[in-house]
């Protein structure tokens, strides 16, 4: 019995982003996080799942402002 090797390599068009532009994308959402409204309370809210969408929302925002804006992080050492 033969056992072929298990190494591993990057799938082909994969997650190929930098780890810099991700930094920059996790940052953006925490700032989005602290900047937008927050889930409202009472008989109109949206509840568990309006704060799931919010989080959502803030993490795909986040995704088009790293996109568009360069803000340096990873020339910081």
């Amino acid at each position: 019995m033969q056992i072929a090797s298990l190494t591993t390599t990057p799938p082909a068009g994969g997650d190929a982003a930098p780890l810099q532009d991700r930094l920059e994308q996790a940052f953006l959402e925490e700032m989005l996080k602290y900047c937008n409204p927050q889930a409202s309370k009472g008989s109109f809210a949206g509840g568990h799942g309006e704060e799931h969408f919010s989080s959502f929302l803030n993490q795909e925002y986040a995704r088009l402002l790293s996109a568009r804006l360069d803000l340096r992080l990873g020339e910081l050492r």
